[in-house]
């Protein structure tokens, strides 16, 4: 059944008024929820007295919002009085009031899907996500970010998207010109195929053409079309249309045929590479909490949260917006590379290293297995990019170790998970040379009594019609010494190496031991007293002296900062 939907524009201060009307409509037609797009509050510069008593008269609870309501960070700070709320209430502003956030993805009761990108270009950070999420700002990496949403039904911008006029016929109002815009949430458009896109343009009304998307062979996409909607501000002086009500079913089928009038998709996807992060950039699994302690949840009736956690939630998620924020070390278009947490190894037990090289290759779409994430050439591009990545880390290894390490690599790929990836640990070349290495995974599972390890190359496990664990174990060639990490299809380290690919079945017969890879690696190295990753714990200034290591080594090998 479909979900009715209000959206305004901005409100600026004027929300008693724009409270009032959306309440007489609610009373005609039952909506669902409100959106509010752009700024719901006076700005704090030239607020005047009524505005604060307003604001003072909101935050006590003595208006009436008649429907949940929820607003976006637009241009203009939030008043101080709001802020102090926000900190001390998860987000709810008062009963039906709700912060959506900054760069967040929340998911209703009714199953709608919406993804917010408030505020303007951060002019104080040229990379990384923004600090602040009260603050009205923005990055490339917060929109970036976004991208693990893999999908939404409402996309939420203070920004219009770089040429979305592109192959319209609609011109604007006389007299107006297109508010600014750009690249990142063009891309961001074309990432997720919003089924509505709404933006601000405080002066008029303006509703473009459905658009379809198009797939990575350039075919149209017809279950993808995205109509973009940018909303006047209340009681603008020309009164243009200020208010947008529709109905979406987020499980309605898709349409067989496109509307007239439907052009192809305005945006040329940037492919610019992601320049390596600084330290102030996020890796949202170490947010500082344990296990799920630091979801975001919005505890009202109009949200649920049903396990397993969505990617504002996830540890592995850039968009969660609960991070600490400085252990990613590489950022590229479908997957990202970082530093463990508590990791196995330490910056002494390498001696050609100076720092422990546990590495997480993660994807960027918020998926258990790779096999999960959607669509096809995602999937696809997402394993040849990390398989690029653990190339690019044996080559380090080969550069750095002059042939005196290898690498094991291991993956849990469970349809029940939460987000896929790989987890990479160099190893004594002797260790793998010698069958140790390979024999230490097929011993411990014998000792557990779980299914025999079988020498398999699955690729991105399409092919497997059940959950599995899979270990890579690599040896360096003799006398290589790599100095680049190689080509641009994911066959770097061929030739430079050996690797060998061992798949384990999991049913649902046993009870599989997510740590089983770092306790055969703990064994094997003789690291058995860090086993537990929790028992590993390092300060702040440990972790980034690390992570910073790790980069400056690994920055020949970093296709992501190719231009």
């Amino acid at each position: 059944m479909g979900s009715k939907i209000i959206v305004t524009g901005a409100v600026q201060g004027r929300f008693i008024e724009v409270f009032e009307k959306m309440s007489k409509l609610h009373a005609k037609t039952s909506f669902s929820l409100a959106i509010i797009v752009g700024d719901l509050f006076a700005d704090p510069a030239v607020t005047s007295p009524e505005d604060e008593k307003n604001v003072t008269s909101l935050l006590s609870g003595d208006l009436n919002i008649a429907l949940p309501t929820y607003f976006t960070l637009g241009k203009q700070p939030l008043p101080q009085q709001v802020l102090d709320k926000l900190e001390s209430s998860n987000d709810e502003i008062c009963s039906n009031l709700y912060f959506l956030g900054k760069r967040l993805i929340t998911k209703t009761s009714e199953g709608l899907q919406i993804v917010t990108l408030g505020g303007s270009p951060d002019p104080e950070v040229t990379a990384g996500l923004s600090k602040d999420k009260h603050l009205p700002f923005h990055t490339e990496s917060d929109a970036k970010a976004l991208h693990s949403a893999n999908t939404a039904d409402i996309l939420v911008t203070s920004y219009w998207p770089t040429s979305v006029r592109s192959r319209s016929n609609i011109k604007l109002p006389e007299a107006t010109e297109e508010p600014p815009s750009e690249q990142c949430v063009a891309d961001l458009c074309s990432a997720l195929k919003p089924r509505y896109h709404f933006s601000t343009s405080d002066q008029f009304f303006y509703e473009r053409e459905p658009f379809f998307h198009l797939t990575k062979d350039e075919q149209p996409d017809i279950s993808s079309i995205t109509r973009f909607i940018s909303l006047a501000a209340f009681n603008n002086p020309a009164k243009q249309k200020w208010l947008y009500a529709f109905s979406i079913d987020p499980n309605s089928a898709p349409p067989v045929a496109m509307a007239a009038g439907t052009t192809a998709t305005p945006f040329r996807t940037s492919r610019k590479r992601q320049r390596i992060p600084d330290q102030e950039e996020s890796y949202s699994r170490f947010s500082g909490g344990n296990d799920y302690q630091d979801r975001h949840y919005r505890p009202h009736k109009r949200i649920k949260r049903a396990p397993p956690p969505g990617p504002d939630e996830c540890f592995f998620c850039l968009s969660n917006p609960n991070l600490k924020t400085h252990l990613i070390t590489s950022i590229a278009n479908d997957s990202y590379l970082t530093t463990a947490k508590g990791p196995l190894s330490t910056s002494s037990t390498y001696p050609s290293l100076d720092f422990p090289a546990h590495i997480l290759i993660i994807p960027l779409s918020h998926s258990p297995t790779l096999v999960g994430i959607t669509p096809a050439e995602t999937k696809i591009s997402t394993y040849k990019e990390m398989t690029r990545y653990r190339h690019a880390l044996h080559s380090l290894l080969n550069s750095s170790s002059k042939g005196a390490l290898g690498a094991v690599t291991w993956e849990v790929s469970r349809a029940e998970g939460i987000h896929d990836h790989w987890q990479f640990l160099p190893v004594p070349a002797d260790l793998v040379k010698k069958g140790l290495a390979e024999a230490a995974f097929k011993v411990e599972a014998e000792n557990e009594k779980y299914p025999t390890f079988k020498p398999k190359d699955i690729g991105d496990g399409t092919a497997e019609k059940a959950d599995f664990f899979r270990v890579w174990v690599w040896r360096p060639a003799e006398g290589v010494d790599a100095t680049l990490s190689g080509d641009e299809d994911g066959g770097e380290g061929k030739g430079k190496g050996e690797e060998k690919s061992l798949i384990l079945p999991l049913s649902a017969e046993f009870r599989f031991d997510l740590q089983f890879g770092r306790r055969v690696m703990a064994k094997l190295l003789g690291l058995e007293e860090r086993m537990n990753w929790r028992d590993c714990g390092q300060s702040d200034a440990e972790e980034k002296k690390d992570a910073e290591g790790f980069k400056a080594a690994f920055k020949r090998f970093d296709f992501s900062l190719e231009e």
